[in-house]
């Protein structure tokens, strides 16, 4: 009922449009730069184990995974997952792909305050994100006003989560960047398309916070209107 309300589509449509340039952004900076080979010859799996040892991170293992821009860390295996097009390519964009991952796994490790922090709030934002639309649409509909402001409550966990991930993914860009200069994987006009890579994946993150704060707007009017 509340999804087909005029009034949410003005309130998501700015963010549906931020989410669908970020996705075009994003693509288009990979696809450039994946067909630009790096001068080092070093694969995004070779650029990530690279980081990981130089951290002393010789526990943490590098698995491919199919699809494209699939890539991520698993703190609870210790496993960095490199897409099909990043594990074994030795482009620009992949180099800087892996090395963000293996960044996340060096937040872990030197226990990063904003890491810590959203590892630790997963779990409600899981139950929020799964179960606070059932509850602000029955709290509504039922004039149930705990109810509903319990939903707006829980899904608000959401964006706290959004909002801790924007400095998590932030760092390990900057992160991984540093690290391949020092490094030497990438010369200076290299980095620049690696920057380009990494900065239009770090815009995908701002479009869900967006998104996720225009809901939790558009449901505190809702309440608003009611009374």
């Amino acid at each position: 009922m509340l999804y087909y309300d005029l009034n949410y589509l003005l309130y998501i449509a700015p963010a549906i449009l931020l989410g669908l340039i970020a996705q075009i952004w994003v693509k288009s900076a990979f696809n450039k730069y994946s067909k630009v080979r790096a001068r080092s010859g070093l694969t995004g799996k070779d650029a990530a184990r690279a980081i990981l040892d130089r951290n002393g991170l010789y526990n943490v293992d590098i698995r491919p995974i199919p699809g494209e821009l699939t890539d991520h860390f698993d703190p609870r295996t210790n496993v960095i997952s490199l897409s099909t097009p990043v594990f074994g390519s030795n482009s620009i964009a992949a180099i800087g792909v892996a090395a963000h991952e293996a960044g996340h796994a060096v937040q872990h490790q030197t226990g990063y305050w904003f890491i810590k922090v959203r590892t630790a709030i997963i779990p409600v934002c899981n139950i929020g994100a799964s179960i606070s639309p059932l509850l602000i649409i029955l709290g509504f509909a039922l004039s149930w006003i705990e109810l509903y402001w319990l939903g707006i409550i829980l899904f608000g966990t959401v964006a706290v989560f959004q909002l801790v991930t924007l400095p998590v993914e932030f760092n390990a860009s900057r992160r991984a960047i540093a690290i391949l200069e020092a490094n030497g994987t990438l010369t200076y006009d290299e980095l620049k398309g690696a920057r380009a890579v990494l900065s239009a994946a770090a815009l995908t993150y701002v479009a869900a916070l967006v998104t996720s704060l225009l809901q939790l707007f558009y449901f505190l009017s809702l309440s608003n209107r009611r009374r």
